[in-house]
């Protein structure tokens, strides 16, 4: 099987876990403690950007890459903005830190072989 493929099922995987999870969180029927809103609600929509940049990846569309960069180029502000609210002291779960840290080395993943990919064939 090819890497792109195997990548495009783990971040569909990635992207429904997070509307999962996120969705349970946003909507109350889960209480996670010191939650960042803005941060909340961006991995709940990101969500569905995991499993359309995912989606793309699997079937090796030319659209996989920009949209993978696309995700971890926000993934990554929204950590930085995240960042800045730690810093000025606002309240924070520890586990948000880790799961940012994930999400934007995934995404980096993603990109990397969606660049791989398209290196080889001139398409993902």
């Amino acid at each position: 099987m090819k890497t792109h493929r195997v990548a495009g099922v783990a971040a569909i995987a990635f992207g429904s876990l997070t509307l999962i999870s996120g969705g349970s969180a946003l909507f109350g029927a889960v209480d996670m403690g010191a939650v960042v809103p803005f941060v909340l609600r961006f991995n709940f929509i990101a969500g569905f950007a995991y499993v359309i940049g995912g989606l793309l990846l699997m079937i090796g569309h030319r659209l996989a890459l920009p949209v993978a960069l696309i995700i971890l180029i926000a993934t990554a502000a929204v950590f930085a903005a995240f960042g800045w609210r730690v810093l000025a002291g606002d309240a924070f779960e520890m586990r948000t830190v880790g799961a940012m840290t994930l999400r934007t080395l995934f995404w980096a993943v993603m990109v990397w072989v969606a660049v791989k990919a398209l290196g080889r064939t001139g398409r993902v």
